[in-house]
């Protein structure tokens, strides 16, 4: 008897194993390995992005606001809690009537209790040139008062698609009673 049941065990299970490889591989499953060249994604290229993000908090049309923090941001010396909604533009030089090339979409947090330091949710909508209505993904940490920050590209659309990469941050201006700055960023992504 043990015999047999280990015999009829190890059919069901190869039965049922290749039932399983041949349902995965066949036409219903819900992915397939495809060919980047059907896509015509040919060769990857690096390009180099620079620009101003304004960031403006204190005006009659401020470009952030706060949308959301706990009953003890306002004890904290970094904001710790504080969620900024922005759509802040993107400029071409560090003037801010300089030519508009894209807008940062997206979410900032103040995410450190030690230091200024912001969790970072953004799209880089692009509104000129070719790269006119692609964007890139930003997901990283800024802590502000660092010279330069780094932070992840994690992804992009339009042309940017497939994009991965890394942004420098450098503040320009910071204007510490209103909070509003001007910061330089230098992005640098390969895509297709």
């Amino acid at each position: 008897m043990p015999k047999t049941f280990s015999k009829l065990s190890s059919s069901t299970f190869f039965f049922h194993f290749t039932l399983l490889f041949f349902s995965a591989t066949s036409s219903g499953s819900f992915s397939n390995i495809l060919s980047p060249k059907k896509f015509g994604l040919k060769r990857e290229k690096l390009t180099h992005l620079h620009f101003y993000f304004h960031d403006i908090v204190s005006s009659r049309n401020p470009t952030a606001i706060p949308v959301a923090s706990s009953a003890s941001t306002n004890k904290s010396h970094t904001g710790f809690g504080v969620v900024m909604m922005a759509d802040d533009p993107l400029t071409a030089a560090p003037d801010p009537n300089s030519k508009l090339v894209g807008k940062a979409q997206g979410i900032y947090a103040s995410a450190a209790q030690d230091e200024v330091g912001l969790l970072m949710v953004m799209n880089l909508a692009f509104m000129e040139g070719k790269y006119n209505g692609s964007s890139l993904s930003l997901l990283g940490r800024n802590t502000v008062f660092s010279r330069v920050r780094e932070m992840p590209i994690v992804g992009g659309s339009g042309l940017f698609r497939f994009a991965r990469g890394y942004a420098q941050a450098k503040t320009q201006t910071l204007d510490l009673k209103t909070g509003n700055a001007v910061v330089e960023y230098n992005v640098y992504v390969f895509h297709y």
